[in-house]
């Protein structure tokens, strides 16, 4: 471990199969719990590369729970969180419509590792748990066509790595890899990262990793998601090609609002937030969900254009199909704990 810290401290990027190597070293329970964090503080001084990540998020995945998930095509809106920016849950929000349009998600996501509230944390607030077993997820899945998968549920080998990145503090390579490790066979994704120089190394990363159609943003305002205050950076990865572009929320005939209009709170507070853009309460919070799910829309094929995702994304909230999901989903949790309790 130490030849690659140094490798990496001199400034030297590492090969896949170097970066493959190191990884299943990360994992390892042997290894110094002091050589891993040096080793990520190093990687992220450096800046990583798309081999780098890839060959992290295959092994990461490799360790994952199985998850047998039924055939259907399905796809995840986890972005790589540490922007600082102190949102609402967005891609959590996002979620909920994105399965009241018809996209079948499987939400991969953590408890707050460098941000305010994670997607879990506000999960949990609102009544869904988080301790679901692999076979009750997709058996959600396919019934509700939305699921949340608890990283370290489903990641048993990142408990450790966890308390060694809250001693870090800071963004690691693991806030990159989290979207990408998602034990659900993914055919679509809609990910997000605060690096608009990365984006297109990153969405290299999902063509390697075998996704047929993603789109990669990188908001205004070190967002990652979309913003609406001022011009996103996007890659459209389709059937292998790298597509960049650039979209305002003026672009699609939302409003701009400056990032201080969608600042999220303590835990409670984004809960609140989340339940009133479903029941449809306008303002830049709506507007950034229907931004964000417009071109959820988009990348996974349900809309051919992001203007009319977005229509769809407003019709998925005002219909009330968005808070039936929700609400499908905290019921779906209330009866797991009510069974747990009869056993």
């Amino acid at each position: 471990m130490r030849k690659f810290i140094e490798k990496v401290e001199n400034n030297e990027h590492l090969l896949f199969d170097e970066m493959e190597t190191v990884s299943k070293d990360l994992f390892n329970e042997q290894t110094e719990s002091g050589h891993i964090a040096d080793f990520l503080v190093a990687l992220s001084k450096k800046g990583e590369t798309a081999h780098e990540v890839a060959a992290l998020a295959s092994v990461m995945k490799s360790y994952a729970v199985p998850m047998n998930a039924p055939k259907g095509v399905y796809m995840d809106n986890c972005g790589t969180g540490g922007d600082g920016v102190n949102t609402f849950n967005i891609s959590t929000t996002t979620a909920f419509v994105l399965a009241g349009a018809g996209v079948s998600i499987a939400k991969h996501g953590n408890r707050k590792v460098s941000s305010a509230a994670g997607s879990s944390d506000v999960l949990e607030e609102l009544g869904i748990p988080l301790d679901y077993s692999p076979e009750e997820a997709l058996d959600l899945l396919g019934r509700e066509g939305i699921a949340f998968l608890f990283a370290p549920s489903v990641h048993p080998r990142l408990k450790r790595i966890g308390v060694i990145r809250k001693q870090i503090g800071k963004p690691t390579i693991f806030n990159l890899v989290g979207p990408l490790t998602n034990p659900v066979p993914l055919n679509s994704q809609f990910t997000g990262i605060n690096r608009p120089d990365f984006i297109m190394e990153y969405a290299a990363v999902l063509r390697m990793l075998g996704r047929k159609r993603a789109i990669v943003v990188s908001g205004a305002g070190g967002m990652d998601e979309a913003s609406l205050a001022g011009q996103n950076s996007f890659v459209l990865l389709d059937k292998g090609d790298l597509i960049p572009f650039a979209l305002t929320a003026e672009d699609v005939g939302l409003d701009y609002a400056p990032l201080s209009a969608i600042r999220g709170g303590s835990v409670k507070e984004n809960a609140v937030i989340l339940k009133a853009i479903l029941r449809g309460q306008r303002g830049p919070h709506f507007d950034t969900v229907v931004f964000n799910a417009g071109i959820g829309l988009f990348a996974s094929g349900h809309a051919v254009t992001i203007q009319e995702g977005v229509e769809m994304a407003k019709d998925s909230i005002l219909s009330g199909r968005a808070m039936q999901k929700l609400e499908a989903v905290v019921e779906s949790g209330q009866q797991m704990r009510q069974k747990a309790v009869a056993k």
